[in-house]
Formats: C-alpha cells, sequence, structure tokens
C-alpha cells in the first residue's frame, strides 16, 4: 500500500521550497522505506533549482539522507525494519563502472538518480494524484519517508551508535566527496604539497583527508577569512585569500610546484591558474560543477612534458558502505571531524537554511526532519 509523507517541493529558483502531502509508490524488490531523521542541502540540490542540471521540474530533492528502516522490498537482503541507515547516490550494479566497484562512474547514472522515476520509468512519489518527480539519487530525502535502493543505503555499524542521526547524514554526498577526492582518486603522497581551491564542504573535507593522508603543507585557498581560519583549524598549514595573490603566496611557499592542486569552485580561470601550480607529476583534481558551456585551456608543452594530470572526479571515486564507514571511524579516531561544519535548522526552515548557506553563514546546513 502507498505511503502517506510531507515533502519539500522544488519548482525553480523563482519560488520557495513549500511543503506538501505527497504518497510514496509500493517498494519495488530491491527498494527500502525509510523514515528521514535528517538530510544536508547540497549544491547538486540548488543547482537542480536553477536548472542547471537536467532534472525535471517540480521535484523532490535532498541526497544527503538518514534515516530508520521502515519496511524493505522482497529482494532486500543488507537492511531490515529498525535499521539507522544513510544513503548516497544511486547506480545500476551491472555497468563496465559498477562491475569495477566504481559506481560513481555508472553508465547509467542519470535514469538511476536524475531522471525524477524509478530506472525503469515508473514514478516513486504522487502529488494531488499525478506522478511527482523524485527519486533523486535514489533517495529525495527532503521528505518525511523516503524511497531508497539496496545499492544506495548503508546500514551503520554498531559502534557509531552514539554518533546521532543528523550529524551522519551529510556524509553521504559532500563530506564524501572531497575526503574521497584525497584519499582514492588522486591518492594523495605523505609530505608532498597540496591546495585546495574552496573551502567549502567539499573542501573542508579534503583538507582533513590530506591531513589523515600526511600531505605537507596544506593549503586552502577561499575569499572568506572565516571559512580560511576554520580550513586551519581542521587542518589546513596555510590559508590564503584568494583576493591577495593566492597564486603568488603558492609559488613562494611551494617553489617547486603543487603535488596536488584541487578545485572545487568550478570557475576555469581558478582550474587554469591552479593547474599552472603544478609541479612534474602534479596532479589536479576537479570537482566543482561548471557551466556546461566553457571550457578550459591547458599549455600542451608544459601539459605533456611534465607527465601531469588533470583528473575529473565523481562522488570521490566512492564505492559506497566502505568508503562512508571508513571516513566514520576516521571521525571516531578524532582524525575527521566534520561535526564543525554543521548547522542545523528544522524541516520547516528549509528556505532560512538555503540562504544561511548560499550566504556563507554556515558551511553545511542539515535538516532535521523526524525524531531519531
Amino acid at each position: 500500500m502507498t505511503t502517506a509523507a510531507k515533502a519539500a517541493i522544488c519548482r525553480g529558483h523563482d519560488h520557495p521550497f513549500t511543503i506538501e502531502p505527497v504518497e510514496l509508490a509500493d517498494l519495488a524488490p530491491d527498494e527500502i522505506l525509510v523514515r528521514v531523521v535528517a538530510c544536508g542541502i547540497c549544491h547538486t540540490d540548488l543547482a537542480v533549482r536553477d536548472e542547471q542540471l537536467p532534472v525535471p521540474l517540480p521535484v523532490v530533492l535532498g541526497h544527503e539522507g538518514a534515516g530508520i528502516v521502515e519496511a524493505v522490498g522482497s529482494a532486500v537482503s543488507n537492511a531490515k525494519p529498525g535499521d539507522r541507515v544513510v544513503m548516497s547516490f544511486n547506480s545500476c550494479g551491472h555497468c563496465p563502472s559498477c562491475d569495477v566497484d566504481a559506481p560513481t562512474y555508472c553508465y547509467n547514472f542519470f535514469p538511476h538518480n536524475w531522471s525524477g522515476r524509478r530506472a525503469d520509468g515508473s514514478p516513486t512519489m504522487t502529488h494531488d494524484g499525478a506522478p511527482m518527480a523524485a527519486n533523486f539519487f535514489g533517495q529525495s530525502a527532503w521528505a518525511t519517508m523516503a524511497i531508497t535502493h539496496q545499492r544506495n543505503t548503508v546500514v551503520l555499524p554498531e559502534r557509531f551508535n552514539h554518533i546521532p542521526l543528523d550529524m551522519i547524514a551529510p556524509i553521504g554526498c559532500g563530506l564524501m566527496t572531497g575526503a574521497g577526492a584525497v584519499l582514492n582518486a588522486m591518492e594523495v603522497r605523505a609530505d608532498l604539497p597540496i591546495a585546495v581551491f574552496g573551502a567549502g564542504t567539499v573542501g573542508m573535507a579534503a583538507i582533513m583527508a590530506a591531513r589523515i593522508a600526511g600531505a605537507n603543507p596544506i593549503i586552502a585557498v577561499d575569499v572568506n577569512d572565516q571559512r580560511l581560519a576554520l580550513a586551519k583549524e581542521l587542518g589546513a598549514t596555510h590559508a590564503f585569500n584568494a583576493k591577495d595573490d593566492a597564486v603568488g603566496q603558492i609559488k613562494a611557499l611551494v617553489p617547486q610546484g603543487l603535488g596536488y592542486a584541487f578545485d572545487t569552485t568550478g570557475i576555469a580561470k581558478v582550474i587554469e591558474d591552479a593547474w599552472g601550480l603544478l609541479a612534474p607529476k602534479g596532479i589536479c583534481g576537479i570537482v566543482g560543477a561548471s557551466d556546461p558551456a566553457d571550457n578550459l585551456t591547458f599549455n600542451e608543452a608544459a601539459f605533456m612534458g611534465g607527465g601531469r594530470t588533470v583528473m575529473g572526479i565523481l562522488g570521490g571515486n566512492s564505492d559506497g558502505e566502505r568508503f562512508l564507514v571508513e571516513l566514520l571511524d576516521h571521525h571516531l579516531a578524532g582524525n575527521f571531524p566534520f561535526d564543525k561544519l554543521i548547522g542545523h535548522f528544522e524541516f520547516s526552515e528549509i528556505n532560512e537554511a538555503i540562504e544561511a548557506s548560499e550566504a556563507g553563514h554556515v558551511v553545511k546546513p542539515v535538516l532535521r526532519i523526524g525524531a531519531e
């Protein structure tokens, strides 16, 4: 039978999010019904609001959800009612990327995450009796209840029971992306320099991960001095304001060049400047969302002759459960204090939370949607 819920509906940039009654469809065999406790707000949600991504509107967004399992489909083997879970992106499980445990590059990413429906075209949600675009990143967790899938739902081990779900929620996207870029994708080596451009959630996670990896120096670059101060608290050895010739300051600090440059801004000029700072064999990792029409320009001789790499990174090259649990273990050990980034808001305050995020008043806003 269908499940009643309340969800935040996005109708576009010129409309506030409104919380309205919806109904969730019956579970498919591989699906899980989750009572949502909390969900983070991510830049990707707002990119959909601003019609920068090919996700249909109106839609229910939210892709950093955490909650309690209420029911499971007949084929689900990894979860049961009562389990505490965190949700991430979905994937098909059978394409060439999924076959080598690289689900962030799933060949069928769009239908499983951005189509607004299940991959088979059926809706997971209705509103006023008509299909509502949902299943965003396989969850649409800006709602009191969410349908998620066996492949993108991680049951939390008991050793994390003392960490509230409203703290764990954002581990499934922004934190995973930044930390995974450093630890999984670029495989940052100890004692090599790294610069992180942009000190938002993804950049801060990269800085914490760079400290775990033993990089040195760890350089944060941003235009917000408060963010730069927090970056130093989380592991950056140096923090440069981009308005004060950060490129020149980096060249003076590491005249032989950077081992790693990591861009979270999506700004072409920033990426090109970062690439120009690389040492031989240096890697420039890119996760920032650029305008689809933007192009980058690099000098071919420097690119080839120095053996440099430019790397696009999705989801921190995460393989799902293993890496999310690894990050939470780093948190338990005191090496990944992501709780310092989080500001909490009630579900009814979703528009205020988004405004606070866009104004730079909070690094990672998290909506408290239900009681744990």
